[in-house]
């Protein structure tokens, strides 16, 4: 079995903030049960020895929620003791962690730098911007504490990447945003475009990314990347270096890259696993790891042909002069239309490729 990846939600999808484009609250709205309270130790454990015995070379371990903090830290102490415990093929083992920022203090910040945690701190741009949207339970303005955090992170020298959801007034402001991350020394930078409630039509919610204004903004926050490319003194902008590295032969790192959606194992909080961070929906459920082994959940995966169905692209995605480099995008941001797939975004991307690819071409790595 090839190296693992492994995506927890200890505090299922229970937050301390309210964000307004919350994807994962919006999902599990749609399920019979919206949480499920916190992971037991029972159910940690059963993860960890269920997976770290069948990975081969190497296991990560990675952290979401809602938010994962919630948890607890002695919840993550046990976690390492467990990796330790179960680690019986000595392969290497690596841990991350998604939050929000908003409560996190010394303690959490010495147990990261000690585990050598990759921690995911979502912001999204300035003051202004960034508390748009995302508020805490009384509608209260967050930035200011999550930047605390990002000053911890750097006097205990944790690792970390910034994760910026591109809404609309993201899209729009990418400029200033991209010149306030530089400033703070924020150069290790991803952005994910922001996802329409499921099931409810695009575009029309007031934080709503369209294709155009996508478009506009790749092209924008490309143009900004490259110039401080030539002078090399560029920040790493996820998206870029995979277009880049496929440019130059290398498969791409990120799922939404490759054209088809990969093995994924994401469990809730009471051990149940699905098969994509965006498909934690009731008729997508592959097991539990309270009662089943890998195998049995890995059969089930097959079962539903989830895989399968993110290879039924459009006749027009098929016919795309940019296929070999979009690959269609992230199933999640496909419309259903007659037996197959079209990105919603898929205009966004043209306006991207036609302004760009030339000089991602020339970039040799």
């Amino acid at each position: 079995m090839p190296p693992l990846s492994v995506l927890m939600k200890p505090a299922s999808s229970l937050c301390n903030m309210n964000c307004e484009y919350c994807f994962y609250f919006d999902e599990a709205s749609k399920r019979t049960q919206s949480h499920f309270g916190m992971m037991s130790e029972i159910t940690l454990k059963n993860i960890i020895r269920k997976t770290i015995l069948k990975a081969e070379q190497s296991i990560t371990y990675a952290y979401q929620g809602g938010e994962p903090t919630l948890r607890g830290l002695e919840f993550f102490k046990t976690a390492i003791k467990l990796q330790k415990q179960y680690n019986r093929n000595k392969i290497q083992v690596f841990n991350a962690l998604q939050t929000n920022g908003y409560e996190i203090d010394e303690s959490w910040c010495e147990f990261f730098k000690q585990n050598n945690f990759l921690i995911g701190i979502s912001i999204d741009g300035t003051q202004e911007i960034h508390d748009a949207y995302r508020h805490n339970k009384f509608g209260e303005a967050t930035y200011e504490k999550v930047m605390l955090t990002t000053r911890l992170f750097d006097r205990y020298k944790v690792e970390y990447n910034i994760l910026t959801v591109v809404n609309n007034t993201v899209a729009q402001n990418i400029k200033e945003i991209y010149l306030h991350y530089k400033k703070n020394g924020w150069n290790f930078q991803q952005y994910i475009p922001c996802l329409d409630p499921i099931g409810e039509v695009r575009g029309q919610n007031k934080y709503a990314l369209t294709p155009q204004m996508f478009g506009q903004f790749m092209i924008d926050l490309f143009n900004l990347w490259y110039q401080d490319l030539k002078k090399g003194k560029q920040p790493y902008i996820r998206q870029f270096e995979n277009y880049i590295g496929m440019l130059n032969g290398y498969p791409p790192e990120s799922c939404d890259m490759r054209g088809i959606c990969g093995v994924q194992t994401v469990v809730e909080a009471d051990g149940s696993v699905y098969p994509c961070d965006f498909y934690m929906l009731d008729k997508y459920k592959l097991g539990n790891f309270n009662e089943n082994q890998l195998e049995t959940i890995n059969f089930e995966r097959e079962k539903i042909r989830f895989i399968e169905t993110s290879t039924k692209l459009s006749n027009q995605c098929m016919g795309c002069n940019y296929l070999y480099i979009c690959k269609g995008g992230c199933q999640r941001n496909r419309e259903f239309n007659q037996g197959n797939y079209h990105n919603y975004l898929c205009e966004g991307y043209k306006m991207f490729f036609d302004k760009t690819l030339e000089k991602m071409k020339a970039i040799k790595i």
